[in-house]
């Protein structure tokens, strides 16, 4: 397949994605998913390896053989796409498409096969009242997503560009239009809650024995950095994560979810004394990732949690916390030094301002999806096909100087709206209770992405907005 037709297949997917979101007639919602599926099966033909059609084949029969099973259960107990969905999120397995090395969610991927399936059967069905699934977050979602698939036409490298949309827009945007479908269960809610607790303390002990041991899975690079680590008890681990910053924003996520339960739920001390329990074990296993994203974002969701709990009797406990971090930053050899920014920042400050020249540079319709290390490259004047000097680190950098201004503006609707959406009308509740750990979770997850580029790469930013519109509609008529 040729590069154009595959560029023309992205945007058509995404438009058909768009669709699907918005439409409330369910013949368009229908071609909007008709699209969607032809549009990733055109990435998936132009992104396949050469000489593994065969192959690639039988495992499509397979496949497909699978999720209809899957299909079938999903359909009697439908929460447990949700389930299913946290459990596949650690599992990034390093795979190459074709010259490029990605890591993807190979798991995940057949739990949204279940959910294009399932949702495919329900929308043929007598399905006409439930449309626009996620909301106020529809038409953000859609619009964001539509431009973000259209600008492939333009992509600067539209190889990455289709690894993007194949791998992670397409399939988790449509997961999020499956999983807003659900309908709101206390004990769905909780068992998600369990799930989630008992994954992070199983990491979290992964993650200490392997600080312990010296020994670490998956990414050689993270085995060099500690080998030349400056200080013995320096030693990042990433548990059965890739990466040790995915790690530490996973046991971030957990144990702000416990966090609610502590503050939330007083008459219940059994609960309060596991979910304190899974904290401090928690937390434990979160130190040797040694992420300073992961710790900024569970600081921000701790001082968010603290003024929801508290009121202004929190602005003290907040305001201490602040001054404790500018002490600590201040007492940093590094600072007290006096070396540049860049150094202080481990060049991140040069890949942001040189990310906001490339933004400036193409401020209507930006480099394209995937185009920001090879604009980057350019730019800069790096050698190689892939310069790994060019590699993005903030998420709203990366979207500005791809969609250019227009996608910045979406993204900007997008996340506001969210953020709106999840701490709007918080009762003291269970339901009050679940909807502030969305919430935190979705905070820690923006505030992770300033610093880490791989928010649109989430599967659990996606499921976070589906659980956040499914709880928005736990508002009674009269409250509104």
């Amino acid at each position: 397949m040729s590069t154009g037709v595959a560029q023309a297949a992205g945007a058509f997917g995404a438009l058909g994605l768009a669709l699907l979101v918005v439409a409330t007639r369910r013949d368009l919602r229908v071609a909007g998913l008709a699209a969607w599926a032809l549009g990733c099966a055109g990435l998936t033909v132009y992104l396949a390896p050469h000489g593994h059609h065969r192959l690639l084949a039988a495992a499509a029969v397979l496949g497909a053989i699978a999720a209809a099973a899957g299909t079938w259960g999903v359909l009697r107990a439908p929460w447990l796409l949700a389930l299913a969905t946290l459990a596949c999120v650690p599992a990034r397995i390093p795979v190459h498409v074709g010259s490029t090395q990605a890591n993807l969610l190979l798991p995940l991927y057949a739990v949204v096969a279940v959910a294009a399936l399932a949702l495919a059967w329900e929308l043929y069905g007598d399905d006409s009242n439930r449309v626009r699934e996620l909301g106020p977050l529809a038409w953000p979602v859609a619009a964001f997503v539509a431009w973000d698939g259209v600008s492939l036409l333009w992509s600067k490298d539209p190889r990455q560009g289709a690894i993007e949309l194949l791998f992670f827009v397409l399939p988790f945007g449509l997961l999020a239009v499956a999983l807003a479908r659900l309908v709101w269960s206390r004990a769905w809610v909780l068992t998600l809650y369990v799930q989630l607790a008992v994954m992070a303390l199983v990491f979290a002990v992964i993650g200490i024995v392997q600080y312990e041991t010296r020994n670490i899975f998956w990414n050689p690079k993270v085995r060099v950095d500690n080998a030349y680590a400056p200080s013995g008890w320096f030693y990042r681990v990433n548990s059965v994560f890739f990466d040790p910053s995915i790690y530490g924003r996973f046991l971030a996520i957990g144990i702000l979810a416990s966090l609610v339960v502590v503050l939330f739920r007083r008459g219940d001390p059994l609960w309060q004394i596991a979910a304190g329990l899974t904290i401090v074990i928690t937390w434990a296993g979160l130190l040797p990732s040694f992420s300073q994203s992961s710790f900024l974002a569970l600081m921000v969701g701790v001082a968010v949690a603290a003024v929801i709990a508290w009121g202004r009797r929190s602005l003290w406990l907040v305001g201490a916390g602040v001054v404790v971090l500018v002490v600590m930053l201040a007492a940093s050899p590094t600072i007290r030094h006096k070396a540049s920014l860049s150094h202080v920042t481990s060049g991140r400050s040069t890949l942001i301002s040189t990310g906001i020249k490339v933004s400036l540079h193409h401020p209507v319709l930006g480099v394209g999806v995937g185009g920001f290390k090879r604009a980057y490259a350019d730019l800069a004047h790096l050698k190689g096909k892939e310069p790994k000097a060019a590699a993005s680190h903030t998420t709203p950098i990366t979207v500005a100087a791809e969609t250019g201004f227009p996608g910045l503006v979406l993204f900007l609707w997008l996340v506001g709206t969210a953020v709106a959406l999840a701490f709007r009308r918080l009762g003291r509740d269970f339901d009050g209770a679940a909807r502030l750990a969305f919430g935190l979770a979705l905070v820690a997850i923006l505030v992770h992405c300033i610093f880490y580029n791989a928010l649109f790469e989430d599967p659990t930013f996606w499921g976070l907005l589906a659980l956040i519109a499914v709880g928005a509609r736990t508002w009674s008529p009269a409250s509104d």
